[in-house]
């Protein structure tokens, strides 16, 4: 029996694991859906945690980059509220959720995409945790 310090050989290694890729897959994914939700330039910079230069960057393809934790936080927060956004509602309302008012507890009459900008990375996973809560995906 093998013990939690033996070599196991049907484990595999994480040898392949490319950051640079991980970076770009990232940034082309936060990409599009910011121009899904129609969010702005400035707007999108401060979501993801860039200054509005790197943003363009960004969304011409030309940054080369590496993400800190923090916006590699964000954009998986971003991403994974996206997604719940397409399993509950569909793709039209999806879209447009984020600048809708919202009466919800966390929004209080204002939109999800302006308590993401004011409350920064917290606000982007209490919004994710949110609907993933009203889908059922707790």
């Amino acid at each position: 029996m093998a013990t939690l310090f033996e070599e196991r050989p049907h484990v595999a290694e994480v040898q392949d694991f490319d950051p640079e890729f991980m970076n770009r897959t990232a940034v082309k994914a936060v990409v599009k859906l910011m121009s899904a939700w129609g969010i702005g330039n400035s707007a999108a910079a401060l979501l993801v945690g860039v200054g509005d230069r790197t943003w363009s960057r960004m969304k011409d393809g030309s940054w080369a980059g590496d993400l800190n934790q923090d916006q590699q936080m964000r954009i998986s927060g971003l991403v994974g509220l996206y997604q719940g956004l397409h399993v509950y509602f569909g793709s039209e309302l999806a879209d447009r959720w984020v600048r809708m008012q919202n009466k919800g507890p966390l929004f209080k009459g204002q939109t999800p995409e302006a308590v993401m900008l004011h409350g920064g990375l917290p606000a982007i996973l209490q919004t994710r945790s949110y609907v993933d809560a009203i889908r059922g995906g707790l």
